[in-house]
């Protein structure tokens, strides 16, 4: 009988102590399935994604998002100089210590490659005709009212390259810098002023787009342009190339008196109102 009663008095301690013995038992399973919960829970891509998936309705939003902004026409402008040697006096003086109206560096062009930059900032692509024929077309002692004609041929297969939707022949006024220069807020800008010729049956056009570039001008600082200038009849060119293209705009800017800082302002503000007017299709209407 005691025998038997140590026998289960044995069997009792040893399920009592085994949970505790267990415990450190170096391969044991306790410290298999420790170890398991306290490895971090690593989550594959496919569990992130799946949740999140886009419906239909949504691949398909972002499916004409795409075909708009592929559709969507890029603007685009060309720049070009009848007149390339047209020169400012206060931009030469300070390149060379020598006055002139005429240079072959210092000129009319090299403000029309700073237009083609503030474009560039309002997303406009702008290509400027070559002049190296029209310099040496200069050199010769080619006049003025010539130079129309004789530029037209490359104005020409330019605008049948590329479908532009304004074209700028840049000029510089022969007027004194009383008569192009404006203050606005403490700062001088060299005035701009338009020309049309009334010879063709594009001119309405021309004219249109002409006034809306002003409008626009003028919005940004009231007073920097002068007028739009009709030119017809005898002793004038009458066309100017704008029978070519509808959107082609003449633009004199400033005088031979205009600094380089005030001619830099008038680009920028220029730049910024044919971005306005092609952003929002105005010059279609």
């Amino acid at each position: 009988m005691k025998k038997t009663l140590k026998i289960w008095s044995s069997l009792i301690l040893f399920l009592f102590l085994f949970p505790v013995i267990i415990q450190f038992l170096p391969n044991g399973e306790s410290t298999k399935t420790s170890k398991l919960i306290n490895e971090p829970v690593i989550v594959y891509a496919s569990n992130v994604f799946e949740g999140n998936k886009p419906g239909p309705e949504t691949v398909a939003a972002e499916k004409k998002e795409k075909k708009e902004k592929k559709e969507k026409k890029e603007k685009k402008a060309l720049v070009y100089f009848t007149h390339n040697h047209e020169a400012y006096k206060p931009v030469t003086k300070e390149k060379n210590g020598k006055i002139s109206v005429s240079h072959q560096s210092e000129n009319i062009a090299k403000f029309g490659e700073k237009l083609q930059t503030q474009l560039a900032v309002n997303e406009i692509q702008t290509d400027i005709l070559p002049i190296d024929n029209m310099a040496e077309l200069n050199r010769r002692g080619m006049s003025f009212s010539q130079a129309y004609k004789s530029i037209r041929p490359f104005v020409q297969e330019k605008i049948k390259e590329v479908d532009y939707d304004l074209i700028i022949d840049m000029h510089r006024d022969s007027v004194d810098a009383d008569k192009t220069t404006a203050i606005y807020q403490g700062e001088k800008y060299a005035k701009v002023a338009f020309v049309v010729g009334l010879e063709h049956p594009n001119h309405k056009q021309n004219r249109a787009l002409a006034q809306q570039i002003k409008d626009e001008m003028e919005k940004l600082v009231p007073g920097i342009t002068r007028s739009i200038i009709p030119k017809g009849g005898a002793g004038v060119d009458g066309k100017y190339n704008q029978d070519l293209h509808p959107s082609i705009v003449l633009v004199e800017l400033g005088g031979i008196g205009n600094s380089e800082a005030e001619l830099n302002r008038t680009v920028a503000v220029i730049a910024s109102a044919i971005a306005t007017i092609l952003s929002s299709d105005k010059s279609q209407d």
